[in-house]
């Protein structure tokens, strides 16, 4: 069975580089890579962290891209790529608009779509934007949806969807595997020079379009006022290369004392930087699933969250995006312990680390009952 994984984004390359390795161990299945290039350089280490090859890439991004080039350019220049290969099935992750669009390309070719990460809602079409709209109109294509948890599965279940359904846990968990070390030796010229193991460091990632402007001045207005108040704490802040994000965070925060501002890290540096946080302040989708299973508080600088069963498990609060409920919220946590292991000591909700083995068994099953 030939299988084709199509992916493009940061994100997306870390929770599907495990789900390619393990097909690739499999006797019975040839796995075809295909990248959009919705992100460039910051998708080389990742690949190249996993040892993944890349059979194609469409190389869409080019400057001032909007999601209409960027939904045209995929969705073109895919098309070759899939006449050319003819997979069984291709596999597309969460809710990037390389996901929606490379499904969207398979579903005009009448080639079978699975979906990994499947079954995430906010309930808001605009919250997060594009990406609820993209979960689910790729949703409405799929055939095979592969939902991280019960409540992803519920929420399918609710839309209609009855078949095709497996719960795996995340892929992410898979990813830790590879990620994390005891001793490990950051990459990053500023976390190579910074005692980790002294002080609390706080690791902060803001950058969802939805919170561009007040909102991002409002997050950053809210950190000034933590360091400033906690002064053994350290906020380790990569900074996304949009102009939009760096524009506000350097005129708030830039030379602030004991808050560092860096370059993105690779997902080696990032995952360990994690492990090693007090906890961490975030608008990220990823870092919802990531932090809770090292034992760290997440703060979610949104006002709703598309991954409920965190809140639920107790790893995860969300805070919204109001500098006093930002900096209430944060001392909480620095100055009440039985709140902070309350979190802390949560149990995680996304899976054993397996999830890429059971996408695998799920593939097997539907390729034998409809491949023959």
């Amino acid at each position: 069975m030939k299988i084709m994984s199509v992916f493009g984004t940061r994100p997306e390359a870390i929770k599907m580089c495990p789900l390619v390795k393990e097909i690739e161990k499999q006797h019975d299945m040839e796995s075809i890579v295909c990248l959009s290039g919705q992100h460039r350089e910051m998708l080389i280490p990742i690949l190249e962290l996993f040892e993944i090859k890349v059979n194609h890439n469409l190389d869409i991004m080019r400057p001032k891209q909007t999601l209409t080039t960027i939904t045209a350019d995929i969705l073109t220049r895919i098309e070759d790529v899939l006449i050319k290969e003819r997979p069984e099935i291709v596999l597309v992750h969460g809710d990037t608009t390389t996901s929606f669009v490379a499904a969207l390309a398979a579903f005009y070719q009448k080639i079978p779509v699975g979906h990994v990460e499947a079954g995430l809602r906010s309930g808001d079409k605009f919250s997060p934007y594009p990406e609820e709209m993209n979960r689910t109109l790729t949703t409405r294509i799929a055939e095979l949806h592969f939902a991280p948890t019960e409540n992803n599965k519920s929420n399918l279940l609710k839309e209609g969807i009855t078949e095709g359904i497996t719960v795996t846990g995340n892929t992410v968990m898979d990813a830790f595997h590879t990620t994390l070390k005891e001793n490990y030796e950051f990459q990053n010229e500023l976390l190579k020079t910074k005692d980790l193991t002294k002080g609390r460091w706080i690791l902060l990632t803001a950058h969802r379009r939805e919170n561009l402007g007040k909102p991002l001045e409002q997050i950053c207005e809210a950190v000034k006022q933590i360091v400033k108040n906690n002064k053994d704490v350290n906020v380790v802040y990569p900074v996304h290369p949009n102009p939009a994000v760096r524009e506000t965070v350097e005129n708030i925060l830039k030379n602030q004392e004991r808050v560092y501002l860096t370059e993105p890290f690779d997902v080696q540096d990032m995952h360990n930087l994690m492990r090693r946080s007090y906890l961490v302040l975030t608008d990220s989708g990823g870092l919802q699933e990531e932090a809770p299973s090292c034992g760290v508080p997440v703060l979610v600088l949104r006002t709703e969250t598309e991954r409920p069963e965190a809140v639920q498990a107790g790893t995860v609060r969300i805070i919204g995006v109001e500098t006093e409920d930002i900096v209430r919220e944060t001392e909480v946590l620095l100055h009440n312990k039985t709140a902070y292991e309350q979190m802390a000591m949560a149990v995680n909700p996304y899976g054993d680390g397996k999830a890429s083995c059971y996408i695998v068994e799920a593939l097997r099953k539907w390729g034998q009952e409809t491949l023959g």
